[in-house]
């Protein structure tokens, strides 16, 4: 509903904003079964997640090709939607060593509403951001509980004029617009009607945590499930960095840590250094000409 402020009052038909039966009586049990009736309705979150899981596939080639061809992925939100899509943005450039304009996050109402409900502002159409910001090479990604939210909605009509990819993550199947991909997520009632900060939020950070990993992984990011592109910026990640390369290579901790410092604290360079057993100079020109994929440049370096 928008901000009665303005005199403007909108009714929002989504499962999300129903009365769960299931829930009515949380104000009257004791606190350990508030927690257990939350708990039942989170269990529900997985499978939801499960049964998009093709589309989402979808739109990880998309963004993998975007990024790809140079381009970038916008994500798009307001309220928990928004601030949901700014953590996953900001977390990849350390853990994945991701350029930091690879995911760029849009939130109405800037810096301010990630830390402050500034709810009116989801009520202004987000096209202005996307048109000064996107191109037609880009990836734009809605994310909105309700599936009308007019800052997402707004975005995405004007990703769609500019040329641009769409995908829509919404926790409502009826939506005003057709983008390339919807994620549709039925996650139904709130244990607290229209509360989508629990069960529809709880999806969200599923399906954003695993559409950027994907992407990650696709663009070679990791080498099988190992982080080998993160940024060892503290004594725990530089730790961790003689950890991966110690269980990539089964080679001794000592032997991993020379090698690093000799690709001048570069983990792939050192992993393909290790694991092909080239000189570190010869492992950098195979990643280079792999675009960074790990295996590639072994495969390279093989052939």
């Amino acid at each position: 509903m928008t901000s009665p402020r303005n005199g403007v009052v909108v009714h929002v038909e989504s499962p999300t904003e129903g009365r769960n039966p299931r829930t009515a009586d949380i104000d009257r049990v004791p606190t350990i079964d508030v927690l257990r009736m939350i708990n039942d309705e989170d269990r529900t979150v997985p499978a939801a997640v499960a049964a998009v899981l093709p589309e989402l596939a979808r739109a990880v080639d998309l963004g993998v090709a975007a990024i790809s061809a140079g381009g970038r992925v916008h994500y798009v939100g307001a309220g928990t939607s928004g601030r949901l899509a700014t953590l996953d943005a900001a977390e990849l450039v350390p853990t994945f060593n991701a350029p930091s304009d690879w995911f760029v996050a849009h939130h109405a109402g800037g810096s301010e509403a990630l830390v402050r409900a500034v709810e009116e502002v989801e009520d202004h159409s987000g096209a202005a951001q996307i048109r000064r910001h996107a191109t037609a090479g880009d990836l734009v990604v809605g994310i909105t509980a309700s599936g009308r939210t007019p800052f997402v909605i707004g975005a995405l009509q004007e990703a769609q004029a500019l040329g641009a990819h769409t995908v829509l993550i919404s926790n409502n199947a009826a939506v005003p617009i057709t983008p390339d991909v919807l994620v549709a997520l039925d996650t139904g009632q709130e244990a607290i009607a229209g509360s989508t900060r629990m069960k529809a939020g709880s999806a969200q950070k599923l399906v954003l945590t695993s559409f950027s990993t994907a992407v990650m992984v696709k663009l070679g990011r990791t080498y099988s499930n190992l982080m080998v592109s993160m940024r060892a910026t503290n004594a725990k990640l530089r730790g961790r960095t003689i950890r991966i390369l110690h269980e990539a290579t089964g080679l001794p901790e000592n032997a991993c840590e020379k090698a690093l410092v000799d690709s001048s604290g570069d983990l792939k360079v050192a992993l393909v250094h290790l694991l092909s057993g080239v000189p570190t100079e010869r492992a950098a020109a195979a990643l280079e000409d792999s675009k960074g994929h790990v295996r590639d440049a072994l495969d390279r370096l093989a052939g």
